[in-house]
């Protein structure tokens, strides 16, 4: 239903009804399970606990959501705010206001330059109403002046005849720092690319892994065949010792290593980002263990390039602030 990429970076079981007007402006952070959870006020969302809905999974009623909140160990929080926030005013809506007009009056209200719901044309439709809920917040890159914030969303769109579709993407926000708070200066939605007849076995086996949760645009980019099969080996092991939350494979991510030149092994399908273990979100400072954990066992199983919230010694290892909120695992072989 929604295109899920790279920048230039519900079950069908019986819902609770929930009326569009409420669900769309019900609070959009928890990562929905294939069930998703009513709204609530913890300010640590937990992964979800189930493998992600999938593209065209049918409900009776639109979900109830929630904003994104910020997790305890995050960096900047107020960066990663602002580019939820935009992400949250585009791709919810209700009384039939998911087309472009509607959008950017919604931007605007919404402290944004009107221009930006031009960018994401992904999550606008047709549909009387839509509601959408980040999955997780993720930084391709943040310097003194410039970020990038990795938007996991998905989506459900309420049909005129009630029933309830599924979808999501993922999106590359760009900010600059700008006072009094940072500005959002650009969006970047997912395109992964059409499926592929002809997958890999290790492509099959991460697509049908129910530890492995993987968001709508990493998803497409298994189903392109364009994930290389050292990632999809290793996301395999990985999902025999820990349930996986992955952020980015390939589509979405930024096409250079944020602020150089250097081209990042994500768009060359050779890497992945996964920001919870077990459930847990690794940006906590608690569950660092968990992100230790998940570095060595890469390492172990042939990654070159390992970043993470800890600095570990060897010569596969690094940490920054960018790394503070997911473990990069790159494969060169």
């Amino acid at each position: 239903m929604l295109a899920s990429g790279t920048l230039a970076a519900c079950s069908t079981g019986t819902q609770t009804p929930t009326s569009p007007a409420t669900a769309a402006t019900t609070a959009a952070g928890a990562p929905p399970s294939s069930a998703p959870a009513a709204a609530t006020t913890s300010p640590t969302p937990t992964p979800s606990a189930t493998p992600s809905p999938t593209v065209g999974d049918v409900t009776a009623a639109l979900p109830d959501t929630r904003t994104w909140v910020a997790r305890r160990g995050e960096v900047e929080p107020s960066v990663k705010a602002r580019a939820t926030a935009l992400v949250e005013a585009v791709g919810a809506w209700t009384d039939g206001g998911g087309d472009l007009g509607a959008a950017r009056s919604r931007v605007r209200a919404a402290g944004f330059a009107p221009s930006l719901a031009d960018a994401l044309a992904p999550l606008l439709g047709t549909e009387p109403a839509a509601v959408v809920q980040v999955r997780d917040a993720q930084y391709g890159g943040i310097l003194t002046s410039s970020s990038s914030v990795l938007v996991v969303v998905d989506q459900w769109r309420a049909g005129a005849n009630g029933l309830v579709t599924a979808g999501g993407t993922t999106v590359d926000v760009r900010l600059v720092a700008a006072s009094p708070r940072w500005r959002v200066v650009d969006a970047f939605p997912a395109t992964p690319g059409a499926a592929s007849t002809g997958l890999s076995t290790a492509a099959r086996a991460v697509l049908a892994d129910p530890r492995l949760h993987l968001p709508y645009a990493a998803r497409a980019d298994v189903k392109a065949g364009r994930i290389h099969d050292s990632v999809l080996a290793f996301l395999t092991a990985l999902g025999r010792e820990h349930v996986v939350d992955v952020s980015v494979l390939r589509s979405g991510h930024p096409l250079h290593v944020f602020g150089t030149s250097r081209t990042s092994d994500h768009p060359r399908g050779r890497a992945v980002d996964i920001w919870a273990l077990d459930t847990r979100p690794l940006v906590v400072p608690t569950h660092h263990q968990l992100a230790i954990s998940g570095m060595r066992f890469a390492v172990a199983h042939g990654a070159y390039n390992v970043g993470g919230p800890v600095q570990l010694s060897g010569s596969a290892y690094f940490s920054d602030r960018t790394h503070q909120d997911h473990i990069h695992l790159g494969f060169d072989h």
